[in-house]
């Protein structure tokens, strides 16, 4: 009986700790609500003869009580000007602390005197599919509204998109709430709403909180993020292609575009130059295939994504490569990744 009693005392703690939270939904949303704003930036859209004058309005959260406030980049990216509407209706200026292409997350710090509520973070590495999660924020320039749904859907990279893997969801996104939280049933925010999918319905996409949080040092002391960068952009490829094709092709990373001025193209590089289109997939054939960086293997688009992350600017690194059917290894170095067109797309 006795070891039955300790074993007991023993789980308590992790039982307790496993109860979910049955906060009402009203009382969540009055809880976190107060420490989303409305975000609305005026930008100058320089090739419109036209209407050059734009007004974004999007979403953020207040996560420091001296004014710090989480959005995307995209609402506050090139921003002649900008105002954040608090919950209480007072309009603040604001300005940009540091902004992350890539990520697509801004800091902002607004100009308030006044003592002003925080959200509390959460932890993005503890969701699950299935969670009961809320979207608040001001879709369409409606202020403070919450919808309500589950994660669907986690790790998702969106090639092309984003190679940074998000949650996703079917919480009711819509223009306005990118910036805004996505809220777990306790109340504590575990995505920044980024993404709406076009081509479907309920499927909307969240920055991980622990993403997000993870550059704010960077963005509150430098201003922006510093990332290695090679210069070239391609797909995972393997040999059942070539059966297809009817060409040898090695298994390994395509290089399909090589950047201008690029570490790549200085070692040589070379991007594709024929455009294939098996089964729907658009390849451009022809170019380098990436087959090992320093000697780790590559075969996925996230193995050539997860190796360049380990790497420095500076750094001189060894590429090995396949051009037509014979193996040779280039050595480059590596750069900061500049501001591309491709960034902060629609």
């Amino acid at each position: 009986m006795r070891w039955m009693l300790a074993l007991a005392l023993v789980l308590l703690p992790a039982v307790a700790g496993a109860q979910t939270c049955t906060e009402s939904l009203t009382a969540l949303f009055d809880r976190v609500s107060p420490a989303v704003v409305s975000i609305q930036a005026m930008k100058i859209n320089k090739i419109r003869p036209h209407r050059r004058f734009e007004t974004i309005v999007g979403s953020g959260l207040i996560i420091d009580r001296a004014g710090e406030v989480l959005t995307n980049a995209h609402v506050v990216d090139g921003a002649a000007s900008m105002s954040v509407t608090l919950d209480n209706g007072a309009k603040v200026a604001a300005r940009v602390i540091g902004l992350d292409p890539v990520l697509d997350v801004a800091l902002l710090r607004l100009d308030s005197s006044s003592t002003l509520p925080v959200a509390q973070l959460g932890d993005s590495g503890s969701v699950k599919v299935g969670d009961e999660v809320v979207a608040i924020g001001n879709p369409l320039g409606l202020d403070q509204t919450m919808t309500r749904g589950i994660v669907s859907g986690l790790n998702r990279t969106l090639p092309g998109i984003s190679d940074e893997p998000m949650i996703q969801t079917d919480a009711p996104i819509n223009p306005g709430n990118s910036g805004g939280p996505l809220v777990d049933r306790c109340g504590r925010v575990v995505g920044i709403n980024t993404l709406i999918s076009e081509d479907a319905q309920s499927i909307g996409f969240a920055i991980p909180i622990n993403a997000a949080r993870s550059v704010l040092r960077d963005l509150r002391e430098a201003g922006r993020v510093v990332r290695p960068w090679l210069g070239m952009q391609g797909r995972a490829i393997d040999s059942s292609l070539g059966n297809v094709v009817r060409m040898p092709i090695t298994p390994g990373y395509l290089v399909e575009i090589v950047y201008d001025g690029s570490p790549a193209e200085q070692a040589g590089v070379r991007g594709g130059t024929l455009a294939v289109v098996v089964q729907g997939d658009e390849y451009l054939l022809g170019g380098d295939i990436v087959t090992a960086i320093q000697g780790t293997p590559v075969r996925t688009h996230q193995d050539y994504v997860a190796k360049v992350k380990t790497l420095k600017p500076g750094q001189r690194v060894k590429i090995t490569l396949m051009r037509e059917g014979h193996s040779r290894e280039v050595t480059l170095t590596v750069a900061e990744r500049p501001r591309l067109p491709s960034d902060l797309g629609d």
